[in-house]
């Protein structure tokens, strides 16, 4: 049934959204439409929350750090949004290949790409292609139990590189030295488990190009790698360099101060500890600031080493070469240096900076004019950078726009609210919904119960990881209510 001459906006013809991506970005988004002033001021929505993923929460559920302190808020409030009921999520369901654009421009007024950044950033460096080179976000997806990797992960070094000083770089070394008894508290998949229990290492080096006052992680993250039961941080002295740039940051931004504090303090604490040794930990997690590295090394095809350059600061708080280079024998490196955002088929993108081309969150054709109903929030609009904060920052922007342009949007054909259902049952898309999610929340709850009655410690939850095995589970609600 079609209606699209209705008038958009009112009872009898919701303005139609589709919102591709159902992490902070995607539902942010949703939320701040539902509560706009238009809305409340009589506009009327419906608003369809898509994502290629059975479970929903995106990087959330796939891109941080299972025993991350905040991840558990961070769901709760976007589970909120979702359970109130006047936002559908579809999950399971890929754009560009279960939907085009065109079966979203014939269904929606307007659609909102909200889907992230997934892959690795590049790192141009001799040796990158060597077994045991490994890219830090597809280490997280490992052990997040992203269901489109393999199962297993090679954890065969002692003695591991990773490459940045963000807060990624931070989770995949603390998650590499932690012991995995130590992480069963957590959502973590039994393989993954299984693998971080096997693992030999005994050494973790995270590499810093610039020094402790230009580090791109935060104090949260900081605090916790001291909170790892036999891992010892270790620093080093001739790291600890500070220029006037250094200076003013530390004086002008209490986030830096508190970092630089921090480290310092470290580096005091190792100091007297030296002086009076205890029994030292099983594992240790080397801190280096001024390192770029210039070559990975190997064996016989395999990583055996990195090379570096010392750099120092040159006043303005960036970096020049030394001309010193030092070796450090490692048989893995996880480049952490950044994500980088995945092209969207029929969509106009930056290959450069991996964002969807936009003004604001509207997006653009070839021509640089605005694609008229297509809009795009979070790190696909703007790049891997930023926080929550900056997420909902960015949600605002994009649908202030949509709002101001809603008179001008194209108007959807298929305006019926099962119109979309109907054409992914046609196809055969096996959809999950926010039933089946519950569904699967409380599958995943009781395998935590199970694990806890015959295990040492409590679990909340084993996370599921075969996308079949997701969807089959979600699914059961619909067969039930059917």
């Amino acid at each position: 049934m079609t209606t699209a001459g209705a008038a958009r906006g009112t009872a009898g013809r919701p303005l139609r959204i589709a919102v591709i991506g159902s992490g902070p970005a995607g539902v942010y988004a949703a939320d701040m439409l539902t509560k706009s002033q238009e809305v409340q001021d009589g506009l009327v929505l419906a608003i369809d929350l898509f994502d290629r993923y059975p479970a929903p929460y995106g990087l959330i559920r796939y891109g941080v750090a299972p025993d991350h302190p905040r991840i558990k808020g961070i769901v709760n409030a976007l589970h909120k949004v979702l359970d109130r009921g006047d936002i559908r999520f579809f999950g399971n369901v890929d754009y560009g290949t279960d939907l085009s654009l065109e079966d979203l421009q014939n269904h929606y007024d307007a659609v909102i790409f909200a889907t992230g950044a997934i892959k690795d950033a590049d790192l141009n460096i001799p040796g990158v292609e060597l077994d045991g080179s490994f890219g830090g976000a597809d280490f997280v997806s490992w052990y997040d139990g992203h269901p489109d990797v393999a199962r297993e992960w090679p954890l065969t070094a002692k003695e591991i590189a990773v490459i940045g000083n963000g807060n990624v770089a931070l989770d995949v070394a603390r998650v590499l030295s932690k012991h995995a008894d130590d992480l069963l508290v957590t959502e973590i998949p039994d393989n993954v488990y299984a693998g971080l229990k096997a693992s030999p290492v005994t050494d973790v080096h995270i590499f810093g190009r610039r020094g402790p006052a230009q580090v791109k992680f935060t104090p949260m993250e900081l605090r916790e790698l001291s909170h790892s039961r036999d891992v010892d941080i270790v620093l080093y002295e001739e790291d600890f360099d500070f220029d006037e740039a250094s200076d003013a940051a530390i004086k002008g931004n209490n986030q830096v101060k508190t970092m630089v504090n921090t480290l310092t303090n470290w580096l005091v604490e190792q100091d007297d500890a030296a002086a009076d040794p205890a029994t030292g930990a099983s594992r240790r997690l080397h801190l280096h600031f001024l390192h770029n590295p210039v070559e990975i090394t190997g064996e016989d095809g395999k990583v055996s080493g990195i090379t570096f350059e010392r750099t120092e600061l040159d006043g303005t708080g960036n970096v020049r070469g030394t001309g010193e280079f030092i070796d450090y024998p490692v048989q893995a490196v996880y480049r952490s240096v950044g994500y980088f955002g995945s092209a969207l088929p029929d969509v106009e993108f930056d290959h450069r900076r991996g964002v969807v081309v936009n003004d604001g969150g509207r997006v653009l054709g070839a021509d640089g004019t605005q694609v008229p109903g297509l809009y795009a929030t979070g790190w696909i609009k703007r790049g891997p950078v930023g926080l929550i904060g900056s997420t909902k920052g960015d949600a605002l922007e994009t649908i202030t726009h949509l709002l101001a342009d809603r008179e001008g949007l194209p108007a959807a054909v298929e305006v019926a609210s099962d119109a979309v259902t109907e054409l992914l049952e046609s196809r055969g898309v096996e959809y999950t919904t926010w039933e089946g999610w519950h569904e699967l929340d409380a599958f995943e709850k009781d395998l935590g119960a199970q694990a806890s009655a015959t295990g040492p410690v409590q679990r909340e939850r084993v996370k599921v990881v075969p996308r079949q095995d997701m969807v089959s589970v979600s699914r059961r609600a619909a067969a039930v209510l059917g």
